[in-house]
């Protein structure tokens, strides 16, 4: 008789009740993969990117989607030494790859799957693969960011920035993030130097003022709009932007030119050197997941809902997702 397991299954893309919960069969590992019970994922904005239909040529429907997963290895396939059985790790299954983390059990490469950071329980360590990652090639290795420059980061209080923020201060770098002013206290509580208020101020004149008119060296956006076309006039000669939004239409970039700026565009590519760098960084107490709700895994359609219009609930950092919750109830963070 086949093993089942229990998984959000993506029946159609649209909207919140596009999820069905199924019993599926659990999947077997190949030669240097892993077989992981997962004890806890979390949602990102590719999740519900993917659930809306902006991906429709890489996902083939029925799907189980989801990209960060903590948990502890069950079965090993061959050829892999690195881990033994009940070893905890975290990890982002492959994009576009095959099937994702909102399941109980999940198979990966074992090249992708790295020892979860041992002062994180699985919540924590679940809210961390993929932003982590995606923030660690941004600032290490595209901005090159150094020690003593000076950062923007756009959205301070979501899921990324708050990483951002803790990644940028342990590189040495000094922090201006924008927030909503009811964030501020929470976004310097994590290293900002400065927070500015996007919904009162305009940006632009606010680091003017704050870096006497210098600029900075490196943009990180994580909110699209118009912030390609606005973050050259922040920029220092020779600066950085690092975006991991899409480009929705042209963006007229003609500031840059005369700043000569250079443009980075993320679509992180996970791998064990990432997370291992990461969990350095969590151990000696730099780092922390933060975490704004908790659901269970048949919560799924609400947790999509509550980080999609995040704004709108004062969301700080990541929802997460319980996969053996405790109570039927959402539990939520500093919301």
């Amino acid at each position: 008789m086949t093993e089942t397991m229990k998984a959000v299954v993506l029946r159609h893309f649209g909207s919140y009740d596009a999820f069905e919960m199924r019993d599926v069969p659990v999947p077997r590992p190949g030669p240097r993969q892993v077989r992981v019970r997962v004890h806890a994922t979390a949602v990102n904005p590719l999740d519900y990117q993917i659930r809306r239909g902006d991906y429709v040529d890489h996902v083939p429907l029925p799907a189980i989607i989801g990209h960060d997963i903590s948990g502890v290895i069950e079965e090993v396939g061959s050829h892999v030494t690195e881990f033994s059985l009940g070893d905890e790790v975290y990890y982002t299954p492959r994009i576009f790859g095959g099937a994702g983390s909102y399941a109980e059990q999940h198979v990966a490469d074992v090249e992708l799957v790295g020892r979860k950071p041992a002062n994180l329980n699985h919540i924590e360590a679940a809210s961390l693969p993929l932003v982590g990652g995606t923030v660690w090639e941004a600032f290490v290795t595209r901005a090159q960011l150094a020690v003593g420059e000076t950062v923007l980061i756009h959205g301070g209080a979501g899921g990324v920035g708050t990483i951002a923020i803790q990644v940028a201060k342990a590189m040495g770098a000094r922090v201006i993030t924008t927030a909503r002013a009811r964030h501020h206290d929470f976004v310097c509580s994590l290293g900002a130097d400065k927070a500015i208020d996007f919904t009162s101020v305009d940006y632009v004149e606010a680091v003017a003022d704050m870096t006497r008119g210098n600029g900075v060296d490196v943009v990180f956006d994580t909110i699209g709009g118009d912030t390609l076309t606005r973050s050259p006039l922040v920029l220092a000669d020779a600066g950085r932007v690092v975006s991991i939004v899409d480009i929705a239409q042209p963006q007229n970039l003609i500031e840059a030119w005369g700043r000569n700026a250079s443009y980075h565009f993320v679509f992180t590519r996970q791998n064990r050197g990432k997370l291992d760098a990461l969990t350095r960084l969590v151990e000696r107490g730099l780092v922390k997941p933060m975490i704004g709700a908790i659901l269970p895994l048949d919560r799924m359609g609400e947790a999509h809902e509550l980080l999609e219009n995040g704004s709108t609930h004062g969301l700080r950092g990541k929802v997460a997702i319980d996969v053996v919750p405790s109570s039927d109830s959402v539990r939520q963070g500093s919301l």
